[in-house]
């Protein structure tokens, strides 16, 4: 397991502290997309709350490169997508437990740490002011591949190639823009919760310029005959985790129309 936690830190994803072991409790790793960090870390403490003898630790990364790891048999038990798409495709590939459920709509904002970004639009990035932007990395990652969309809506795409700064998820993408290495990052409304957040500004990338951030989650082949990764699947269907995704800035399926 070391060994494997130290592979997925080289490939750029981030793991969440470890919390302790019960002797005699139950077990799980979870893999979710790098935007849930905050309200996943925060859905987890409270389950464990209620089950303090089992352990879940997650492995945050993009959402493209978490499947596959576990297409080549990264012991996970439960897969967090940001974009459907992707456990649709573990189902598809035979390495799924289940259906895909839908639990999250995300949301692109523009965030910089030392510009006033309320008024600002996404055409305007092609001003010089701002700098590099910061986006994830299309190629794997949803939020990367929705930035893209909104620059490529917004007629700028082209242009803007040379001052782009590529996150390998939105996490780094994020930490792109609040170290200064980019002016602004095109990043996930859910991590605006930070406190690291909390100094800048930003401002909302309207839901028209891109696809929209439809995020869903599944058991894998491994996880299905865990029971404690089944518990944990009905826990994030219930009212209490639900709530949770409504405070870091998600919106409900059933809510968007998701």
């Amino acid at each position: 397991m070391r060994m494997l936690f130290r592979c997925l830190m080289a490939l750029g994803v981030l793991i969440a502290p470890l919390p302790a072991r019960a002797g005699d409790g139950r077990h799980i790793t979870i893999a979710a997309a790098a935007d849930l960090r905050f309200a996943m870390d925060a859905i987890v403490a409270s389950y464990r709350q209620e089950h303090p003898r089992d352990a879940i630790d997650v492995v945050y990364g993009s959402s493209g490169k978490l499947l596959t790891q576990i297409e080549q048999g990264a012991p996970f038990e439960l897969f967090f997508s940001a974009d459907s798409g992707y456990p649709k495709q573990l189902v598809a590939d035979g390495q799924a437990g289940g259906q895909p459920v839908p639990y999250a709509l995300g949301g692109l904002v523009l965030w910089s740490a030392s510009i006033d970004m309320r008024k600002v639009q996404v055409g305007d990035l092609l001003q010089p002011r701002f700098g590099r932007i910061a986006i994830a990395n299309p190629q794997h990652a949803p939020y990367g591949k929705r930035a893209e969309q909104a620059l490529r809506a917004a007629g700028i795409w082209d242009r803007l190639q040379p001052r782009l700064v590529y996150g390998e998820n939105i996490a780094q993408t994020a930490q792109f823009a609040q170290s200064g290495n980019a002016g602004v990052g095109i990043v996930a409304q859910s991590l605006m919760l930070d406190p690291v957040m909390a100094g800048g500004s930003y401002v909302e990338v309207p839901a028209a310029a891109y696809e929209p951030l439809r995020q869903s989650f599944v058991l894998t082949r491994r996880g299905a005959g865990n029971p404690l990764a089944r518990d944990f699947a009905r826990y994030m269907q219930g009212a209490h985790a639900r709530g949770i995704l409504l405070r870091y800035g998600f919106h409900l399926p059933d809510a968007a129309g998701g």
